[in-house]
C-alpha cells in the first residue's frame, strides 16, 4: 500500500478533551459484534480513487492493481490460527491489530499512519472499539472509507460493555482479523510508512519470534531512561534482561508476529484492568521458546500520557510476576547465588523469593561501606529460629552468579564500570532484575 508519508496494549485510555459524541454507525453493529464481511480488492471495488488533484492538501495517488482471490474476499475462516484457507485465499496476508478505548485525541493520526505504509502486499486493518464514549467510533467510520479506497480492507468490532478489557480487546481485534501475520498497533501512537515492511521481512525468517523494533518518545523528554533502554538492547539482552521493572525487551505497540505463533502463545489475558497482559504474553512465549527480534529503525512513534492503561497496573502486581519468572527461569537451575545490593532493592527480592530459593543466597554485595562493615542481613520476618543471617561483602569479594537489583543508566557510570572490571558474561554469570 503505497502513499505518501504525512509512536507497559489503543492504549490510550481516556483523553485531555473529555468524553465526545456517540455513534450511531458503532451502534447498529453493536449486536452483531463486528462488521462480518471481509471485503476483497478485487475488481468489483470500483471506487479506487484515481486521477484528478484529490481536492486541497490531498496528493495524488494512483489506485491498485486489481486483486484476484485475495485473503479478505472470504466471510468466514476455518481456522484462527492459521487465518483464511479457503482455496485462492493468500496466506501471506498482514493484519494491523488496533483496540480502542475513547481514543479520539490520537486516532486520526494513527489511522494515517496506517495510510501512509508503504508496503505493496496485502493488508488489513482489524479494529476493536472497546466500549469508547467519546468520538472513536466516527473517526473510525471515516477512515474505513479512506483505507477501502485504496485497497486495505477494514473490520470493525465493538463492545458495549461498561467495563472496557484491554487484553480482550487485543484478542477479538486478532480473532476478527485474517492475516498470517500481525502487526500490533495502539490506537495513541503512530507508525512510521515503512513498518510493516521492515517488520515482515524479519518475521518471515523468524516465524516463531515476536519482532520489535526502535521507538521515539512523545513527549521527547518523558521516561528517558527507559526509551534508551528500549532502544539500545544488544540482541543477547533482549532475552537476558527479560526480567527488569521496565517489562518486555521490546514494547507491545511495536510487536510483529506470525499469527500460528500468536495462537500456539494463547492469547493476551482478559483479567481487564490492573493485569498487565503484554508481560503475561511475553513470559508465555518465551516459555514456550519464542525469539526476540528487534528492526534497528525508528518506526514508531511512542506517546506517554496519564490516560495510559499502563498506569492502571500496580508496581507491586509486576514485581510478583517478575520474581515467580526469574525462580522459574534463572532461580531453579542455580545451587547458589549472590544478590547485589543490600540496600531495600536487594532485600525486598530475597524477602520475595521462596524459601527453597531464599536458602540458595549465600551473601549480598555492595559497595557501600556502612552495609559491608555491618556484615550480615538478619532477616526479622523469618520464622526460623535462629532467624536466617546472610553475610553482607564488597562486590570484588563476592562470588557468582549474581542476580543484580541495581538500576541501570544511574550512577553515572559508577555501577557499570564496577560489573565491567569482574569480566563476567550476562546470562552466564548474572542477571539484571532492577
Amino acid at each position: 500500500m503505497s502513499r505518501g508519508r504525512g509512536a507497559l496494549i489503543g492504549r490510550g485510555r481516556g483523553c485531555p478533551h473529555g468524553p465526545g459524541r456517540g455513534s450511531a454507525a458503532a451502534a447498529s453493529r453493536a449486536s452483531s459484534g463486528r462488521s462480518r464481511l471481509r471485503l476483497c480488492g478485487c475488481s468489483s471495488r470500483s471506487s479506487l480513487r484515481g486521477g484528478g488533484d484529490g481536492g486541497a492538501g490531498q496528493s495524488r495517488r494512483e489506485p491498485r492493481a486489481p486483486r484476484t482471490g485475495g485473503m479478505f474476499s472470504c466471510c468466514v475462516c476455518t481456522s484462527e490460527a492459521r487465518g483464511c484457507r479457503r482455496k485462492g485465499c493468500s496466506r501471506d496476508g498482514r493484519s494491523i491489530i488496533v483496540p480502542v478505548h475513547n481514543s479520539e485525541c490520537w486516532l486520526d493520526e494513527c489511522l494515517k499512519s496506517v495510510w501512509e505504509q508503504d508496503f505493496k502486499g496485502t493488508t488489513e486493518l482489524s479494529i476493536f472499539n472497546d466500549a469508547s464514549k467519546d468520538g472513536s467510533a466516527e473517526i473510525i467510520e471515516k477512515w474505513k472509507i479512506k483505507l477501502e479506497e485504496v485497497g486495505v480492507s477494514v473490520i470493525i468490532g465493538t463492545n458495549n460493555s461498561s467495563q472496557p478489557r484491554v487484553g480482550f480487546a487485543k484478542n477479538q481485534a486478532v480473532i476478527q482479523s485474517s492475516g498470517t501475520y500481525l502487526c500490533f498497533l495502539d490506537s495513541d501512537d503512530v507508525m512510521m510508512p515503512q513498518r510493516v515492511r521492515l517488520q515482515h521481512e524479519v518475521a518471515i525468517q523468524h516465524p516463531n519470534s515476536i519482532i520489535g523494533c526502535q521507538v521515539r518518545r512523545e513527549p521527547l523528554d518523558s521516561t528517558e531512561r527507559y526509551t534508551r533502554w528500549i532502544n539500545n538492547l544488544t540482541q543477547e539482552q533482549l532475552l537476558t534482561q527479560v526480567f527488569t521493572s521496565h517489562g518486555p525487551t521490546v514494547i507491545m505497540p511495536t510487536w510483529f508476529c506470525s499469527r500460528e505463533w500468536f495462537f500456539h502463545v494463547g492469547r493476551f489475558d482478559e483479567g481487564g484492568k490492573g493485569v498487565p497482559e503484554d508481560l503475561l504474553f511475553f513470559y508465555e512465549h518465551l516459555q514456550k521458546g519464542g525469539g526476540v527480534f528487534r528492526v534497528n529503525h525508528c518506526l514508531l512513534l511512542y506517546r506517554y500520557h496519564p490516560q495510559a492503561a499502563t498506569h492502571s497496573v500496580l508496581e507491586g502486581t509486576i514485581w510478583n510476576h517478575r520474581v515467580r519468572f526469574l525462580e522459574d527461569r534463572v532461580l531453579s537451575s542455580w545451587t547458589s547465588f549472590t544478590i547485589w545490593n543490600a540496600g531495600k532493592q536487594g532485600k525486598k527480592l530475597y524477602r520475595s523469593l521462596s524459601p527453597a530459593n531464599q536458602k540458595k543466597v549465600t551473601a549480598f554485595c555492595d559497595v557501600d561501606e556502612k552495609k559491608i562493615t555491618k556484615g550480615f542481613y538478619t532477616y526479622e520476618e523469618s520464622e526460623e529460629r535462629p532467624k536466617p543471617k546472610i553475610p553482607v561483602c564488597h562486590f570484588r569479594d563476592a562470588t557468582p552468579p549474581f542476580v543484580i537489583c541495581v538500576k541501570l543508566d544511574l550512577t553515572g557510570g559508577a555501577f557499570e564500570t564496577n560489573l565491567g572490571m569482574l569480566n563476567l558474561k550476562e546470562g552466564m554469570d548474572y542477571y539484571h532484575f532492577n
